[in-house]
């Protein structure tokens, strides 16, 4: 049903050697009206080419080299062809205004110039490797081709393919590097929806459609209004709630199906297709429309849908557990009852059913279509995070910030998450909202190694038109945005630096640099939660990324030398965290020390607790390789120390760091004189035989 159908055509020759005609089509993804594509073909042919030097030329774009080549002919013909949905009239207009003269150079280069001014907006540092640049630019490149401006050419305005996909990370992109496209974006929305009664989801030819889940034009609409873009935010909140009030006669083409069934029961039952991810994005829907009221000042309205916004909880299973996480997003019907099974296919002979569980993202044998799923192209474990305007809530339904923190690290180790589909997108950063930036970034980096390069398969999926590739622009950059909000998550970039050249004139200089911990600056002030406002961004300046330092720990333990690379990580709460990873057998393994506050103030003892095989572990520990601060306030002061019922006595200081000896054991320690990270830089002669030194920082003896 989704292939294209023809359903004629007609080419005619002019005296002059004019070409020109139609062809109307059928079908397609959005299953639309048929529709029509007029030409008009003007040919010219030019003087015979010197076949030596027409044999390769090459072009310059953004400092690359590329070589293209010309066929070995004695001469060529130049073509022009225009095209229209209107006529062969406008067509013929159209090419005239386009390319009024006979110079493909001229024509080429002016290509050339308008994507330079384009991808030239983000500047990476010299140093950036050319894989890197690539996949930048490249990223950059698929993002400004969705959606299509056909202004120009008709009153039926722009194709979206679809907004689905593109509001989660495209349309950011495309505000924060080319606010004025985003505005005419968001604009030919409303044009669509005073055209046909409603803003589309997606559309093509002529046609909107197809719906996937929620009607997340309103999601644009609240994102250009956190971001200060100028639009008639009047008549946006008149379209937002036709989506939320009227039930369309096709619900695949526009609005919100099962729209009844989500006013009446608060939740999309299932039997309706997409009841799971329909009630979830609707949800975010509301709140979208509870934000432009709030901007009119329109409270009770504001009230009505930011109540409508919770609605997801109505189908949060509370005591549903599925590989120890507690809590999901599970099929209900309309009487209110859970279904722990689900019937397989549409037969009306056979009654089969199957148990549904929240990793199953299909749940039909193959001649059933995946849009009448209960989720759409995710499972409930996705869909089940997938809640961007309420995450406090959702923390606190999952059981709270170590649950959640737990629950996040089972998705990634067990591969529930899919980097190839939008559901997840915002997952990998779900650890800022548990003081966990670090481990946002420690997730980003490993998804874009894994999955993303700059070869011809270089993304994980269908780009989904540009989706795919603003998600890895912005990670790059170290930035990523939780659509319809006014901020920006912070983490730590692929790239070393990059300079964005912003609308207003202003200059944004994005910095990553070594630190202890994982912190974020901008212009010299430290960012609460790692974000910045949309707002800030555009005042230009320093974004400065701090990410954390890795030390690499040589020690011996009974005769045998190993290594293991350590990160450190200073919590909002005063814990510090302790990463290590160490490569064991052809394996890497990995794991984590938390150190609480008490200890890390005032504890006198070392944790000897050595890394062990184990991934993703994570254990309470004290202080390993480190003192407390009132240890080191203690050597400042006194010039002695008791760790772990030993006293040491200061022999020397020297580059930066304490040398320390126990005159009863003749043990000897160096501590490095760092408030934040008083590391235990070298041991030696310590009597449970764990000796060991900082590779770099340890003072040679």
């Amino acid at each position: 049903r989704e292939a294209q159908q023809y359903e004629g055509g007609e080419v005619n020759y002019s005296d002059d050697g004019a070409i020109s005609g139609w062809q109307r089509i059928s079908g397609g993804w959005n299953n639309g009206a048929p529709y029509t594509v007029y030409f008009y073909a003007e040919k010219q042919e030019s003087m015979p080419l010197d076949k030596d030097k027409a044999t390769l030329s090459s072009l310059s774009l953004l400092g690359g080299e590329y070589e293209s080549f010309v066929a070995d002919i004695s001469k060529v013909v130049d073509v022009k062809i225009g095209i229209s949905f209107v006529s062969v009239d406008k067509a013929k207009q159209n090419l005239r205004e386009d390319i009024p003269h006979w110079d493909f150079s001229v024509t080429y280069n002016e290509c050339i110039d308008k994507w330079n001014r384009i991808l030239a907006k983000v500047e990476l540092a010299p140093e950036t490797s050319k894989e890197y640049k690539r996949m930048f630019y490249t990223a950059l490149y698929h993002t400004m081709l969705m959606p299509v401006d056909r202004t120009k050419d008709n009153g039926l305005y722009d194709d979206y393919y679809a907004i689905w996909d593109t509001y989660r990370t495209s349309t950011p992109l495309i505000t924060l590097l080319d606010p004025q496209r985003a505005t005419a974006i968001a604009k030919s929305l409303l044009d669509i929806y005073k055209l046909t009664g409603y803003m589309p989801d997606a559309r093509s030819g002529n046609s909107n459609g197809r719906t996937q889940g929620g009607s997340n034009a309103e999601i644009v609409i609240a994102d250009a209004l956190a971001k200060g873009l100028n639009l008639d935010y009047e008549l946006a909140l008149k379209a937002m709630l036709k989506d939320a009030t009227v039930a369309p006669k096709d619900d695949e083409a526009e609005g919100r199906g099962g729209l009844d069934e989500y006013n009446s029961l608060g939740y999309v039952p299932y039997g309706v297709a997409r009841g799971g991810n329909r009630t979830v994005e609707y949800a975010f829907c509301d709140w979208a429309i509870a934000q432009v009221a709030k901007h009119f000042g329109k409270d009770d309205l504001y009230s009505r849908y930011m109540a409508q916004s919770g609605r997801w909880k109505n189908l949060w299973r509370n005591d549903y557990v599925h590989d120890g996480a507690k809590g999901f997003i599970m099929p209900r019907d309309k009487n209110g009852a859970w279904l722990d099974s689900v019937p397989y296919g549409h037969s009306k002979i056979q009654t089969r059913k199957f148990l549904y569980t929240p990793d199953i993202s299909y749940e039909g044998p193959w001649y059933c279509a995946w849009w009448d799923c209960f989720f759409y192209e995710a499972s409930s474990w996705e869909y089940s995070f997938s809640i961007p305007h309420d995450i406090p809530a959702l923390i606190q339904a999952s059981g709270g910030r170590e649950a959640f923190e737990r629950r996040l690290d089972t998705f990634f180790a067990h591969k529930y998450y899919n980097v190839a589909n939008e559901p997840s997108f915002l997952t990998p950063c779900l650890y800022h909202w548990v003081g966990r930036p670090d481990k946002s970034s420690f997730r980003v980096e490993n998804i874009i190694r894994d999955s993303f390069n700059d070869s011809e398969s270089g993304l994980p999926g269908n780009d989904d038109g540009g989706a795919m590739s603003s998600w890895l622009a912005f990670h790059m950059l170290g930035l990523y945005p939780n659509a319809g909000h006014d901020y920006y998550l912070v983490h730590k970039p692929l790239l070393k630096s990059a300079s964005i050249s912003l609308e207003n004139g202003n200059v944004l200089d994005i910095r990553s640099c070594e630190g202890n911990f994982s912190r974020a600056f901008f212009n010299g002030q430290e960012l609460k939660d790692n974000r910045i406002t949309h707002g800030q961004l555009m005042q230009g300046g320093v974004l400065e990324i701090e990410t954390p330092k890795s030390y690499r720990f040589i020690y011996k333990l009974h005769g045998q030398t190993r290594r293991f690379d350590v990160t450190f990580s200073d919590l909002q709460d005063g814990r510090l965290v302790m990463r290590w990873g160490i490569m064991r057998n052809m394996k890497y393994w990995q794991g984590t020390f938390i150190m609480n506050t008490f200890d890390r103030e005032h504890s006198g003892e070392i944790s000897y607790i050595q890394p062990t095989d184990g991934l993703n572990m994570e254990l309470d520990g004290e202080l390993f390789a480190l003192v407390s601060r009132e240890v080191l306030r203690s050597i400042r002061k006194e010039g002695s120390c008791v760790i772990s019922n030993t006293s040491y006595r200061l022999i020397e200081k020297k580059n930066n760091a304490f040398h320390l000896m126990d005159d009863l054991e003749g043990a000897y320690i160096w501590i490095l004189d760092d408030e934040n990270l008083p590391l235990i830089v070298r041991m030696k002669n310590n009597p449970v035989e764990i000796n060991w030194y900082i590779e770099g920082l340890a003072p040679a003896i």
